[in-house]
């Protein structure tokens, strides 16, 4: 007898939204119910056009149910409820976005999900632990990932893919150095893990996940930073000049090849030991399931090997986001890292430098956000 699907509700239908409502669907062991907000009409009227290397050529694709808010979606019981909104603390708190389903009626009727955060930063499930803590009803149970997938939204109703998606999880706990998962905690993620790896993702599952966040967060807090204060993708960084016959922008000319060797990138090499200096203040051990030193190589390697190559046409979403006039994740990914080093007597002044130049941008969008309302 197959299985019977569980009910999903995934809030949050950008590209990140579109391509994991996609992978959940395809596993067969869910029905997703997805809160489109900005772009609800379109995908309402349209569905979602999804143009993936890895999962084809999709006009028109529908979740199985489509919602405004998620107050609209507070008509059932869920079993995961997945968040893929971009964190912007200084907008709105994840308590504040997931209020229905923590307060009366809701509470009251149903049982708690289990929450699923597939998103970007560091100390993203603070405010939603505390949120469902306070309810009393037995420990939160809260999923958190590290999500590596290239992917846009190229319109209202159209998402770009590529052939690679791939998620660390584990269960968040406020004690980072708790690094055993229960039997409990193990069943709740191999539910959701067989959702995903069905669906066609490559899913990991680690017995703690605050040290994987921050090493993804490495990348977060120099490449994606340093894109969007300069403008420029990292090909700028990296790439050698067209050759004849090529068309490719940008790419780094003999005129500057030089410094960018001698100050760019031994500064983005320092900006990775400055977090990695603040993993040992925090317990995080130098081995390969702590945050191990390698990571600074691996980050610089990995991101150059992708970069120098003709066809590095990915945008980093913090860059698109402030090309666009969108709100930026400036708080989860660098404020929280300067936050901790603060608390940890750690000086990380690149780090902070970078922080507080995009706390300038981000003013600056959301000022003319606010503007726009009035």
């Amino acid at each position: 007898m197959a299985t019977p699907a569980k009910e999903v509700l995934l809030i949050g239908f950008g590209a990140i939204g579109a391509i994991y409502s996609l992978i959940l669907k395809r596993s067969g062991l869910a029905r997703i119910t997805a809160v489109a907000r900005s772009n609800y009409n379109v995908v309402n009227s349209h569905g979602i056009h999804i143009r993936s290397q890895k999962y084809g050529d999709l006009p028109g694709w529908k979740p199985d149910r489509l919602c405004l808010s998620v107050a609209q979606a507070c008509d059932r019981s869920y079993s995961h409820v997945v968040v893929t909104t971009k964190a912007i603390p200084e907008l709105t708190s994840t308590p504040t976005l997931l209020s229905s389903l923590l307060s009366p009626p809701y509470s009251d009727k149903y049982p708690q999900p289990i929450y699923v955060l597939l998103q970007n930063g560091l100390n993203v499930e603070v405010d939603l632990y505390n949120a469902i803590k306070k309810l009393g009803k037995g420990e939160p149970k809260i999923i958190s990932t590290a999500v590596y997938i290239a992917t846009n939204l190229a319109g209202e109703n159209v998402v770009q893919h590529t052939d690679y998606d791939r998620v660390s999880m584990g269960i968040y706990r406020p004690d980072c150095t708790i690094t055993t998962n229960t039997v409990t905690e193990e069943l709740i993620l191999a539910e959701f893990y067989n959702m995903l790896e069905k669906g066609g993702s490559t899913v990991k599952i680690v017995p703690e996940i605050q040290r994987v966040k921050f090493i993804k967060n490495l990348w977060n807090v120099s490449f994606s930073a340093i894109t969007t204060l300069v403008g420029y993708r990292l090909p700028a960084i990296f790439r050698a000049p067209p050759k004849i016959g090529e068309q490719y922008e940008p790419f780094v000319s003999d005129a500057t090849k030089s410094y960018i060797e001698e100050y760019t990138i031994p500064n983005i090499r320092a900006i990775l030991e400055e977090a990695l200096t603040l993993a040992r203040a925090m317990g995080f051990p130098d081995s390969p399931d702590g945050v191990p030193s390698s990571a600074v190589d691996h980050t610089l390697q990995d991101t150059a090997a992708l970069h120098t190559v003709p066809n590095s046409f990915h945008t980093p979403s913090m860059l698109l986001d402030a090309k666009n006039g969108r709100p930026i994740e400036v708080e989860v990914i660098l404020g929280e890292v300067v936050r901790m080093a603060r608390r940890n007597g750690v000086p990380v002044p690149r780090i902070e430098m970078m922080y507080a130049l995009l706390v300038v941008v981000q003013n600056q969008i959301l000022r003319k956000l606010e503007a726009a309302r009035l």
